[in-house]
């Protein structure tokens, strides 16, 4: 197997970690509307995220990151593509950010339920453009013969890229849902269970519509055996979630979203991003890669900080393993 081969799999495993992470707290700031019945509650929600939402981001800016220096040629013609999508997401996980700080800053209803609002939109929004980007992806876009996007916005918004959309929104809040339940205790975590039986039900079918419809599309071996661990998984965590079992839940509906994702990739190697007008200039794992020496120095550098980052995170989230309900929150703070 050669580096940019490597590095493919590592840019995979990456979007992978940033959604089955991010996915559930997608998930919680969508709840936060939906499942809380009044501020109190809706703290409850936001403090199970609390002490992650933002190391859940670094999975973002590394696969951003790993994208740029492994694959130029890719970065340039996405980013560049996918400009106002992308430049939208942007700004939502920025409002995002601030709400999660700022919310608490003022003792005044008007101010935290504004902010509540924005929590709410700025996890919908890229939720659903996430979807739109990587269903675009696989699908494949007008890309010419010079390595640029030469479609235009609404050539993003066609019917599988918003399938695509949907599937993600769904998939993110029942996982959301499955984290609330395993986070919190009290009425809030009845309310979950039930809530994520009901969302895994949509996301089940919208999302068996659209794998389908992937491999239909550009599927092969490897990406059919995804696709049945996907669904598989997904019909575990919903059995798991009828079942009580929180924690095997939440690992299933985890494994669902990892093995949709490995199916999007899958049905892309080894191009990085097809191109509709003519395959020839597809961008591939060859074509949009950086140099050799490249790949070598950027290996090095992932073996060491990789294993650094993942103990990190991971001790993180064992501190912060206990349940919380609205019996934890002070009163009058909200």
């Amino acid at each position: 197997m050669h580096l940019h081969d490597v590095w493919f799999v590592l840019i995979a495993v990456l979007w992978t970690g940033y959604f089955f992470l991010e996915g559930f707290d997608f998930g919680i700031g969508v709840l936060t509307r939906l499942l809380a019945r009044d501020r109190t509650e809706r703290r409850v929600l936001i403090n199970t995220i609390g002490p992650v939402w933002d190391g859940n981001e670094v999975w973002l800016l590394t696969a951003g990151g790993a994208t740029f220096a492994a694959f130029p040629e890719w970065y340039a013609t996405l980013f560049s593509g996918f400009y106002l999508p992308l430049l939208l997401i942007l700004v939502c996980l920025i409002v995002r950010g601030v709400a999660f700080e700022y919310r608490a800053k003022r003792d005044d209803e008007r101010w935290q339920r504004t902010w509540e609002h924005a929590i709410f939109w700025t996890s919908l929004v890229p939720a659903v453009l996430w979807g739109v980007a990587f269903a675009n992806i696989t699908r494949g876009v007008k890309i010419d013969a010079n390595a640029e996007y030469a479609g235009g916005l609404w050539d993003l918004l066609n019917g599988y890229a918003l399938l695509g959309g949907l599937v993600t929104l769904t998939l993110f809040t029942f996982h959301g849902a499955v984290f609330a339940s395993l986070k919190t205790v009290g009425p809030i975590r009845e309310r979950a269970r039930a809530f994520a039986t009901v969302t895994g039900l949509v996301a089940a079918l919208l999302a068996v519509v659209f794998l389908i419809w992937t491999q239909a599309h550009s599927g092969n071996g490897r990406s059919l055996v995804a696709l049945i661990v996907a669904v598989t998984a997904l019909v575990a965590a919903l059995g798991a979630n009828r079942a009580g079992r929180e924690g095997w839940s939440f690992a299933f509906s985890g494994a669902t979203i990892a093995a949709t994702v490995a199916m999007l990739f899958l049905t892309l190697f080894p191009d990085v991003m097809p191109s509709s007008l003519n395959p020839a200039w597809s961008l591939t794992v060859t074509n949009a890669s950086a140099t050799p020496y490249t790949l070598r120095i950027m290996t090095w550098c992932a073996g060491f900080a990789t294993p650094l980052v993942l103990l990190y995170q991971g001790w993180t989230y064992w501190v912060f393993r206990k349940r919380i309900g609205t019996q934890h929150i002070a009163e009058g703070a909200h």
